[in-house]
């Protein structure tokens, strides 16, 4: 008898943050995950995505029949009946990240009917992935900031990354607190999520690399390509610079590699779908840039070891904080990276449902 998607179930939980979370452009204080499930033979496979509640309306009232009675080994066949989907919609936003939750879903489910971890149904290109901390929120004190990054480091991640991009003038002497506090060995990254002009960025290039900053993620927005273009061809010898976590297909990580705006590309499946991170890391391997990914960290884990372009992945405390609370199955780093166990199926993470009910939208 041939394997069919027999039942599609979808919640939606909001969980708060710890305090207002502010970056260079945004300010939040909840994060919304959406949870997919699909069943077949006795077997189910989990999915989510951090999304608005809204995706979880549209996998319900339309997603879910797209896939209802499919053979969840037809991968690319779902794909692109739930881009399909989207036609009318918008391919972008909310209705990728609701594409994005049932297709991880589907990847669980397949490595879990054939009784293997996901990395292994993929192919594995590594054993591990090493991570880098990530936070330093705009609103942190110099103090809480301090010991948020020295905490990673104390624990063997060598490499962290604070925001930036709030307010100009304050930012060098903040990273220069940053670079105080977790001495000079350790990797220092700085993500702007936009916050800057182009001459702006490119005179706090030059301050943030006289402390040693190797990594400049999104300097200017991140659709302003010429913008990205020039900040990475006059950013001083060493640093870096990172976008695409606002990538939703193949085309717009495409258009990045072509228009040459990044040193070190980033995905994030739970926007563009596991699907989708693969096609990244494809894109990434042809033109031979590293890839990153962005937030997720045990979604992404057997993802990261299975994409051979892969350099790191991005240890997110809100969404830590939010999976060690919500999964079963969760990962803690050792040695400054993650190693998947090959003893679970899957993405070898399940949903806490009791705790979760607490959260439920």
């Amino acid at each position: 008898m041939r394997n069919t998607v027999e039942r599609v179930e979808v919640m939606a939980y909001r969980i708060p943050t710890e305090e207002p979370e502010p970056d260079g452009t945004c300010l939040w204080d909840e994060t919304v995950m959406v949870a997919v499930h699909l069943y077949s033979k006795g077997v189910r496979g989990f999915g989510y995505s951090y999304a608005h509640a809204s995706a979880a309306t549209l996998i319900r009232d339309r997603l879910g029949e797209l896939v209802r009675g499919r053979d969840p080994f037809d991968i690319p066949g779902c794909w692109l009946a739930l881009n399909g989907a989207l036609r009318n919609l918008g391919d972008a936003g909310i209705g990728m990240m609701a594409v994005a939750a049932v297709d991880a879903a589907l990847w669980d489910l397949k490595a879990r009917l054939l009784e293997l971890p996901l990395v292994s149904l993929m192919g594995g290109a590594r054993e591990s992935v090493p991570v880098y901390g990530s936070g330093g929120f705009t609103s942190y004190t110099v103090d809480k900031l301090q010991r948020q990054l020295a905490g990673w480091v104390e624990c063997g991640i060598g490499r962290v990354k604070m925001k930036v991009g709030r307010d100009a003038g304050a930012d060098p002497e903040r990273v220069a607190s940053a670079r105080r506090a977790i001495g000079p060995e350790a990797e220092l990254m700085v993500d702007a999520n936009g916050g800057y002009a182009r001459k702006e960025a490119l005179r706090l290039a030059r301050l943030f690399a006289a402390q040693g900053v190797t990594w400049f993620e999104e300097p200017v927005p991140h659709r302003d390509r010429e913008g990205l273009r020039l900040v990475r061809d006059l950013a001083p010898e060493g640093m870096e610079v990172s976008c695409g976590e606002y990538g939703f297909n193949a085309r717009y990580f495409l258009d990045l590699l072509r228009d040459g705006c990044v040193d070190v590309m980033q995905a994030d499946a739970t926007r563009c779908g596991v699907t989708g991170f693969l096609e990244a890391a494809s894109l990434c391997r042809a033109w031979q840039i590293p890839l990153s990914s962005h937030c997720a960290p045990a979604l992404h884990l057997h993802l990261c070891c299975a994409a051979a372009p892969v350099r790191h992945l991005e240890y997110f405390h809100d969404h830590v904080r939010i999976e060690r609370t919500l999964l079963e199955g969760v990962i803690e780093p050792r040695d400054g990276a993650l190693f998947p166990d090959l003893t679970r199926h899957g993405h070898g993470l399940s949903l806490r449902e009791d705790e979760a009910k607490r959260f439920e939208i």
